[in-house]
């Protein structure tokens, strides 16, 4: 009975272990299959060098040679323009040629339009912002009331921003008056 019991139990190891080793071998096989198309098509290319350019495909009327490494990393250049691009003029003294006064005027005119809009702007920027400022105590949104560090970062951002457009109508201002200056004291009394 006991060398019944021994058999039994031998054999179901031996069924288990070739089960196993079954199944290893289908793992491996499909393993091999599966991975197999991948590993022929990553296989690097052969890259050649005919002249200036680099290659996979070489010309048999150009003289191509074979690279030793596989990877080549080629970056455009800027292209060179053409007639259209027009150099400054030089004068005699080495500097660039005035303009005609009409034009600077014109020139002139066009900048102080353009900071006077952007001036208008950012004073406009700078008022709403001191409106929500409310002179350091801004109104609390409803979800601030239960998170007070929300409404410390809030009243952060705004000094922040307070400040930035503060500047910026400063900066405006100045260049308007920088330009203005030289309007007035350029006329002959």
């Amino acid at each position: 009975m006991t060398s019944l019991l021994r058999h039994c139990c031998s054999f179901d190891r031996v069924v288990r272990d070739a089960l196993l080793l079954g199944v290893f071998w289908v793992v491996l096989l499909t393993l091999c299959l599966t991975t197999w198309p991948a590993n022929a098509a990553s296989e690097p290319q052969r890259i050649y060098r005919c002249g200036l350019t680099y290659t996979n495909q070489p010309d048999p009327a150009v003289n191509c040679k074979p690279l030793a490494s596989g990877s080549v990393t080629v970056i455009e250049g800027t292209r060179v323009q053409g007639p259209q691009a027009v150099p400054p003029t030089v004068n005699a003294s080495g500097g660039s040629a005035k303009v005609d006064s009409t034009e600077q005027r014109q020139r002139d005119a066009q900048a102080q339009t353009v900071l006077q809009a952007e001036l208008q702007k950012a004073q406009r920027q700078y008022a709403e912002l001191l409106r929500e400022w409310h002179n350091g105590e801004p109104e609390r949104r409803a979800d601030e009331h239960r998170q007070p560090q929300k409404y410390q970062d809030r009243v952060a951002q705004l000094r922040s921003a307070l400040q930035r457009t503060e500047a910026d109508v400063a900066g405006l201002q100045r260049e308007l008056s920088r330009l203005a200056v030289p309007a007035s004291s350029g006329a002959k009394p």
